[in-house]
């Protein structure tokens, strides 16, 4: 086909509201948030699946801020955390097909978006001075349909993690890293240069259960005249992203040589599997490959200039921006230039001491005024990207980036007027979604809960577990995070004594509400153990902070002691070991002072004072997430309170149009999706399965709104076809997914569409609906 024949094909203009090119996780949830927010939105993805690294292309598994782990109640929620939770119901093995599946549907199941797949944009037309450019349309080709596509909208979100509209369309950016005195960071180098993180191609194995030879091919490596085999891990059972330290090109472009990356990747993997199948010193005699990716997965290129440019201070401080939209907690993670030929390890990591937050002012462009960012090419230094880089946390920067985008585009505001003059309708739209963001509290009028009575028909105000199901050696010091709401008055502990002995216990500050590790102490109490099995014991700890929080409870190792625990975890809970600083590696990944134990279960325990964590108020209003303790309501034991129930009542009735309920799905269970662990349940227990939503008129005449039956997700929203007026709403939990008590984070009664601002919701539903299940939607 000549030039002259392409100009034959007519030009086909797409119009939308917004355009986001990218489909990736950032580019999806940017799209479904706008979406859901009410816009037309045309997804433009080169690729012909969704997903960008994380899809069965590449197959790199999805990190984001619980940081395999490290940080608790950490996960994210809004659309990357509804992915999360639908990949654990349909695909609990880890399957990539599936999770494309996951995927494609999200985005197929939302009216307001158009998917144009296999669509490479080429052009962007773009006008105004370079302080203050504009852009007017991208265009692009669509394989296989040999289609020509101009995109027009009034919004621009580049999602295309090498950030090509940018760009093209003249925003301002940086490549490489910057020089440590520009931020001040210590880990940037002394002189700033063009080096990036590099990129990597996995490969799967497969055990045939019998021999299988393998022949090189001409081009493998010899990775036996490399550090390969001394510096990285290799051995039979490794798989997929085990190998994430195939990795080159990072003192190269990785845009420009991105196809001589690419045959050196697929060279060294070749190498690889010689090494493993051919050396002799590997039982791999019945392993053959199952798949090699044929497109490498980048990790950083373009990272465009905001407003504000995240630093490592940022990340590791974890700065509260007025304007904060989003969050992460992975830790900084960076890698040598030189990827698999480097001579020092593959990765060093800084985690920060819990998660921290992203502005708003750095997912837009400062000279571009209708272009969003969102991904791995928003506006961080190198250093901070390392962190902000995972995918997870994309996908969050993403629906933050759509969210921001629909308000901008809606109310005719700027991105800059947005995040500087009306940050409150940016918080209140995210609230709204149950999005991720840390500390915002939830304000918005149109919610008619705010104004209400709230009363439920019990809650736990006894924290405590007294079943032994297991012992734990006290071989090292065991922190054991506890809410104190309001005070604390004494612990007592089930433990085993060898012989006599004393027993020491601190209590902690956390610094930050998000945060859970010792900050400070504030006070301690010891008590001296007789010999003896199973025996309660009274430790004299009190503390009464200014507003509820957490506390982190250092029990001291003690050799002759054991600690009994409990067959189930506690709400709000968490329970840690300690382990000693290794001189070597201060900022590894693989050392924590401080890391999970007795996950799904929790000490046997009892909080000497009554709790108020759990109360019904925290279901209204309030944070919608952990933040400075659980945020949530929490029944009595279903075996003394079988159907408990959470009551909202006015006293002159509302005009309700909708009722949200955003429930429990345990924030501190690390999703995944693909091969890294495996999680047990396919729908977490602490999710209500069955209830019923009731309203009360004056006349006292009661409408059933709701009946729901196998509920597996965070949030439902339920849409009434007419506005009901009412004077009390009840919520009556009938079944859980194998919690003890009800969970509720927070219940929600939305005035009618006409008389307030409502954004679109999740199209799906799950779970049965008795009554009105062509109005109620679901999380995904």
């Amino acid at each position: 086909m000549t030039s002259n024949d392409v100009d034959l094909i007519p030009l086909e203009t797409v119009h939308s509201d917004i355009t986001v090119v990218g489909g990736g996780l950032a580019g999806v949830c940017a799209a479904l948030a706008a979406a859901r927010q009410g816009m037309r939105v045309a997804l433009v993805q080169n690729r012909p699946i969704l997903g960008g690294n994380s899809s069965s292309e590449v197959r790199v598994w999805v990190c984001g801020a619980t940081a395999h782990g490290v940080q608790h109640y950490a996960r994210e929620t809004g659309i990357m955390g509804e992915l999360f939770v639908e990949n654990q119901f349909t695909n609990p093995e880890g399957n990539p097909y599936y999770w494309d599946l996951v995927l494609l549907e999200a985005v197929r199941a939302e009216p307001g978006i158009e998917l144009f797949l296999n669509t490479d944009v080429r052009e962007v037309d773009a006008d105004g001075p370079v302080e203050d450019r504009r852009i007017t349309s991208v265009s692009g080709w669509q394989m296989g349909s040999e289609r020509r596509l101009q995109f027009r909208s009034g919004t621009y979100i580049d999602a295309s993690g090498d950030g090509l509209v940018g760009f093209l369309a003249g925003a301002r950016y940086r490549t490489g890293r910057e020089a440590r005195d520009e931020y001040q960071e210590s880990w940037a180098p002394e002189s700033a240069d063009a080096e990036t993180l590099g990129s990597t191609i996995l490969f799967y194995v497969k055990d045939v259960g019998y021999p299988v030879k393998y022949v090189p091919p001409s081009f493998a490596r010899d990775i036996t005249q490399t550090s390969i085999p001394t510096l990285r891990d290799i051995h039979e059972g490794a798989n997929g992203c085990d190998y994430w330290w195939i990795e080159w090109g990072g003192d190269r472009d990785v845009v420009a040589n991105n196809e001589e990356i690419r045959d050196e990747l697929q060279g060294a993997i070749y190498g690889i599997w010689d090494y493993l199948k051919n050396s002799g010193k590997f039982d791999a005699d019945n392993l053959t490959l199952e798949w090699i990716g044929a497109v490498p997965g980048k990790r950083e290129y373009r990272r465009f200039l905001g407003d504000h440019v995240l630093t490592q201070h940022d990340v590791l401080n974890q700065t509260p921006f007025e304007d904060r939209v989003a969050f992460g907690g992975w830790s900084i993670d960076l890698h040598p230039p030189g990827g698999m030929y480097a001579t020092e390890k593959g990765s060093r990591h800084w985690h920060p001491d819990g998660n921290y937050h992203i502005p708003l002012r750095s997912l837009y462009s400062q000279n571009v005024s209708n272009m969003w960012m969102a991904g791995r090419n928003i506006s961080a230094t190198h250093v901070a990207f390392g962190s902000t880089r995972v995918m997870a946390t994309c996908g969050v920067i993403g629906e933050a980036a759509g969210i921001g985008a629909a308000l901008s585009t809606s109310r005719g505001y700027t991105a800059r007027e947005l995040a500087t003059e009306h940050v409150d309708e940016v918080r209140r739209a995210i609230v709204r979604s149950d999005a991720s963001v840390l500390g915002v509290r939830h304000d918005d009028a149109a919610d008619h809960a705010l104004t209400a009575q709230v009363t439920a028909s019990s809650q736990l105000t006894v924290l405590g577990a007294s079943t032994s199901s297991g012992r734990h050696h006290l071989t090292a010091a065991l922190g054991v995070v506890v809410p104190v709401d309001p005070a604390l008055d004494g612990i007592e502990l089930l433990i085993d004594a060898e012989r006599g002995t004393e027993l020491t216990v601190e209590v902690h500050e956390v610094g930050q509400p998000q945060n859970y590790v010792p900050h400070a102490k504030v006070t301690s109490g010891s008590v001296q153990v007789t010999a003896g099995k199973e025996q309660w014991i009274t430790v004299p700890v009190r503390w009464q902070p200014g507003t509820p929080q957490n506390a982190f409870l250092v029990v001291h190792a003690n050799s002759d002691v054991a600690m009994h625990t409990s067959p189930a975890p506690l709400p709000g809970v968490v329970t840690l070991t300690h382990r000693e600083l290794s001189h070597e590696e201060p900022y590894s990944e693989q050392w924590r002072a401080w890391k999970q134990v007795l996950h799904r279960t929790a000490p046997c325990l009892r909080i000497m004072s009554n709790t108020g964590a759990f109360s019904p108020q925290k279901a209204v209003g309030g944070y919608a997430r952990p933040w400075a303790g659980p945020q949530m309501w929490v029944s009595e034991p279903l075996s003394e309170d079988p159907q408990p129930w959470l009551h909202l009542a006015w006293d002159q009735a509302v005009s309700i149009g909708e009722v949200a309920v955003i429930f429990d799905d345990d924030l501190d269970e690390d999703l995944i999706n693909l091969h890294h662990h495996r999680t047990p349940f396919e729908v977490l227990p602490t999710l209500v399965s069955d209830y019923r939503i009731e309203a009360a008129d004056p006349a006292g005449k009661i409408t059933v709104i709701a009946d729901v039956v196998g509920n597996r997700v965070r949030h439902r929203r339920h849409r009434l076809p007419e506005p009901v007026t009412a004077t009390s709403l009840r919520l009556v939990v009938t079944g859980t997914n194998g919690a003890p008590q009800a969970h509720v984070v927070s219940l929600r009664a939305w005035a009618p569409k006409n008389q307030q601002c409502l954004e679109k919701g999740p199209a799906r539903l799950q779970g049965r609906d008795r009554r009105h299940s062509e109005h109620s939607s679901s999380a995904l």
